[in-house]
């Protein structure tokens, strides 16, 4: 975080933010929705993620336009992060179909267990990449955050959802039946 001369600490620039800026970062975050926790989660997302380079903005005119732009691609994010979540939970019930091969609860268990061991079996160098990926943190994200190639990335995923099918395999012939 840049200094700036008028703030001695963090604290003291959130305080700022949320006492001058709260009203026009909440007009800015009903464009996105109309849900109060959610609209508090994108301010709150949005301070934190801004203080890095708030000291460039603290004086400029250009602060609110930063902080939508900020709060946008927040939003943005956590959409297609919700929707990977959806696709990888479709993807998950269509080939494990647990809602064929579950007829009653104590085999539901049972399953929720075998993917649980097999998630559980996934190598330690796949994994992390794979659990940042089905967050819904893009590649660039992950490789930056892993400090690898984001070829290497793709890689590692790849090779996560391959051993859990090879793993789950029974399931997959199980829901073709």
């Amino acid at each position: 975080m840049e200094k700036n001369m008028r703030f001695k600490n963090e604290e003291e620039i959130v305080n700022y933010i949320y006492s001058e800026k709260y009203r026009n970062l909440t007009t800015l975050a009903r464009k996105f929705t109309t849900d109060s926790d959610e609209i508090n989660d994108l301010i709150q997302e949005t301070i934190t993620r801004s203080l890095k380079y708030i000291g460039r903005f603290l004086d400029s005119p250009k602060l609110m336009a930063w902080l939508y732009t900020i709060m946008r691609n927040i939003f943005i994010n956590d959409y297609r992060r919700n929707q990977r979540h959806q696709h990888l939970d479709n993807e998950l019930s269509n080939n494990v179909n647990i809602e064929k091969t579950a007829n009653n609860m104590s085999e539901n268990k049972f399953i929720r267990e075998d993917i649980q061991k097999a998630v559980e079996k996934i190598n330690k160098d796949y994994s992390e990449a794979f659990f940042l990926y089905f967050e819904g943190y893009k590649y660039y994200e992950i490789a930056e955050h892993l400090g690898i190639p984001e070829g290497t990335v793709k890689t590692r995923i790849h090779m996560a959802r391959k051993q859990l099918q090879k793993q789950l395999v029974t399931y997959k012939e199980y829901a073709k039946n």
